[in-house]
């Protein structure tokens, strides 16, 4: 992307492209997404639903009286982000989070990306139970948490001044979300509803948040090319 512009330097001092050219935070995630599903695959069916109900994110369990475990409660938000409904789900979900992750964690580092990230997921989580309280369907996936990461992304292109405004692909975004979310299903999700107010919480929080997790020596305004 414009603003990940690095040449890496190879042995010798020559530069050089690794074969799988992705920072380590995203490898690591991607291989716990990975390893969570393969470990699914493995266990019963009642088993697997235990997983999902007790480490997905269930919006009722927040707001009803009955609750759920304390330590559900806890690790939902984060867990949640590692389940996936399914191949194509979690297939979709990785190869977007490597074409937008990428530059982002070249940008903050790797303990800024990591706590960037999970936060947008647990924000995202979050924006969903608060629009759908009542529901006991647990939402599963990395969608929120990569929303947040795409609303880096173009953060970051307007930072450089390679995107002048905002609104146009942020409004489009939304909008689809809306649309797949109220009236079909999005591809990668398996037939099942598109969880989209997470989807635009996560984005919302990544254009609001990403500046908070710049390096301080990248806090600087734009260039403006205009001037000489």
């Amino acid at each position: 992307m414009p603003f990940d512009d690095v040449r890496r330097q190879g042995p010798g001092g020559g530069s050089h492209e690794r074969a799988i050219n992705l920072p380590p935070a995203l490898l690591v995630l991607i291989a716990i997404n990975l390893a969570v599903h393969l470990a699914r695959q493995m266990m019963s069916e009642s088993m697997d639903q235990q997983v999902v109900t007790q480490l997905g994110l269930v919006p009722e369990a927040y707001t009803g009286e009955s609750g759920g475990p304390w330590w559900s409660l806890l690790l939902a938000p984060i867990t949640y982000q590692f389940i996936h409904g399914g191949w194509v789900h979690l297939g979709v979900n990785m190869i977007t989070l490597a074409a937008f992750g990428a530059p982002v964690e070249r940008l903050l580092g790797v303990r800024r990306f990591v706590l960037f990230y999970l936060s947008a997921g647990v924000v995202a989580g979050f924006i969903h139970v608060a629009f759908f309280s009542t529901s006991p369907d647990p939402v599963v996936g990395a969608s929120g948490a990569i929303s947040g990461v795409f609303g880096a992304v173009l953060m970051a292109l307007h930072h450089v001044g390679r995107l002048r405004s905002l609104l146009p692909v942020a409004g489009i975004w939304i909008a689809l979300n809306v649309f797949f979310g109220l009236w079909g299903n999005g591809p990668g999700t398996g037939g099942e509803p598109v969880a989209w107010a997470a989807h635009i919480g996560g984005f919302v929080y990544g254009l609001a948040a990403f500046r908070l997790f710049l390096p301080a020596a990248m806090h600087v305004p734009p260039e403006n090319p205009g001037d000489g």
